[in-house]
C-alpha cells in the first residue's frame, strides 16, 4: 500500500527533517513546521525508527476543501478509512481550524468522528455502534484556509520520547532537540565531544546514538504497530534494518558534566537505560574546570539562561568562565544553544555564525564557533 506522510516538525528544524527523510530513501516537500514525503507502508515504520528530529509522523488519509458541515461530512465519508481502521479500532478525533469558515473544533471533530463511523459501518458491515476495542488510531481533522487534511497519528507517544530517560531536571531539553544540536554540527565519531552543562544528559546520549548510527526509536513502542494493515513482517523488516545499520563496534569519546551532582546521577541513569553506560562519561564539575586535553573536538551545550538560574549576572559569568577556559582551545568548535541575548559580550567573542531556533516555547540562538583544525 502506498501512502502519504507527513513528519512534523519543530519551527526551524524542517531542513535536518528533510535530510534525514531523504537518507531513508525518499523524495520530500518542506514546508513550515513539516516534511512531507511518499513510500510504502514500510516507510511508516522506518519514519518512526530512524527520525531523530522530528515530533511525530502522521499519515495522510485526504485533503480537500469545504465551506459547510454537510461538505466536511461528506468528503470525509468518501474518503477509504476501511484501508486502515480495522473494524474494531478506536478512533478518536482531534482538531485544529485557522483561517477559515469552518472555525468551531469541537463541531468539525464531532462531524468528522460521525462521518467515518457511518463509513466503517458500511464497509465492515456493523450493525449499530462501532465497538471500538481495538487498536488506537488517533485521528487529526486541521483546517487551514478551508482546507481540510485528516490524518492518522502514526507514531503515539512523541517521537521525542526515545525510551531512555528515567530521570530529568527542573528544564529538561527535548530529544529532539538535542538531537538536531548535534546534527547542526560538523562532529564526527571518531572526535571528542562534551556538554559542559549536560543536565540529564540528553545531548551526550542523542550523540552516542547518532555516533553509533543506532535508530532513536529502536527501544520503544508505537501506535502503528497494532495496525492491521502493518504487518508484522513490515515491521520485523525495519527492525532488522536498524539492527544491521547500527555500529556498536564505533568507539567513541564523549563527555558530559554538570555543577550538581544529582544531574549526574540522573545521566548515568538514563545513560544505562539507553544501553550506552559505557560509552558516555559523566563528571561533576565546574565550567572553570574543563579539562580539554586533546585537538579537534567539540563543545556543545545548552546551558542555563534563566529557567535554572534566573539572575542575568550569574548567567553571564558562567558563559564568561566557558569563553576563557576555550581561548586556549583554538581548534575546538564550540556550540551554545541560549536565549541570553548579551552571551557573545560574555563569552568574549563573536559567533562565527547564529541560528535561531525553539527551546519548546523559547525562542533562542544557537552560538557557533567553528575551531581551527590542528
Amino acid at each position: 500500500m502506498n501512502v502519504k506522510l507527513i513528519a512534523t516538525t519543530a519551527m526551524g528544524l524542517e531542513s535536518i527533517a528533510a535530510q534525514e527523510v531523504r537518507d531513508l530513501g525518499y523524495k520530500v516537500e518542506v514546508e513550515n513546521g513539516k516534511v512531507i514525503f511518499e513510500g510504502d507502508s514500510s516507510a511508516i515504520a522506518r519514519s518512526n525508527l530512524w527520525l531523530r528530529v522530528a515530533d511525530r509522523v502522521k499519515l495522510v488519509v485526504g485533503e480537500f476543501k469545504a465551506y459547510t458541515f454537510d461538505e466536511l461530512f461528506e468528503k470525509t465519508k468518501d474518503l477509504p478509512w476501511e484501508k486502515y481502521i480495522d473494524e474494531n479500532g478506536q478512533f478518536p478525533v482531534s482538531g485544529k481550524s485557522h483561517k477559515s469558515k469552518l472555525f468551531s473544533v469541537r463541531d468539525c471533530q464531532a462531524i468528522v468522528k460521525k462521518s467515518i463511523a457511518e463509513r466503517l459501518k458500511l464497509k465492515h458491515g456493523v450493525a449499530g455502534n462501532m465497538p471500538e476495542k481495538g487498536s488506537l488510531y488517533k485521528v487529526e481533522v486541521a483546517i487551514l484556509k478551508d482546507t481540510v487534511t485528516l490524518t492518522l497519528d502514526t507514531s503515539g507517544a512523541g517521537l521525542h520520547k526515545r525510551g531512555y530517560r528515567v530521570g530529568q531536571g527542573d528544564a529538561p531539553l527535548k530529544e529532539t532537540l538535542a538531537a538536531a544540536l548535534v546534527k547542526l554540527t560538523n562532529w564526527r565519531p571518531e572526535e571528542p565531544f562534551i556538554d559542559p552543562f549536560c543536565g540529564s544528559g540528553t545531548i551526550p546520549i542523542e550523540a552516542a546514538l547518532i555516533g553509533q548510527n543506532i535508530a532513536p526509536g529502536f527501544n520503544r513502542e508505537f501506535d502503528s504497530e497494532n495496525w492491521q494493515f502493518m504487518t508484522d513482517k513490515i515491521w520485523e523488516n525495519a527492525f532488522n534494518e536498524a539492527e544491521e545499520l547500527a555500529n556498536y563496534d564505533q568507539e567513541l569519546n564523549i563527555i558530559g558534566s554538570d555543577i550538581d551532582h544529582k544531574m549526574i546521577e540522573i545521566s548515568k541513569a538514563n545513560a544505562l537505560e539507553a544501553g550506552l553506560a559505557d560509552l558516555i562519561e559523566f563528571k561533576q564539575m565546574q565550567v572553570s574546570d574543563l579539562s580539554i586535553n586533546k585537538n579537534n573536538g567539540y563543545i556543545v551545550g545548552n546551558p542555563p539562561y534563566g529557567q535554572r538560574i534566573s539572575q542575568d549576572d550569574e548567567v553571564s559569568e558562567l558563559y564568561s568562565e566557558l569563553g576563557n577556559v576555550m581561548l586556549n582551545h583554538p581548534s575546538w568548535s564550540v556550540y551554545i544553544l541560549t536565549s541570553f541575548k548579551q552571551f557573545e559580550s560574555s563569552y568574549g567573542k563573536k559567533a562565527t555564525k547564529k541560528r535561531k531556533l525553539f527551546n519548546g516555547f523559547i525562542e533562542t540562538d544557537y552560538y557557533q564557533y567553528f575551531g581551527k583544525k590542528q
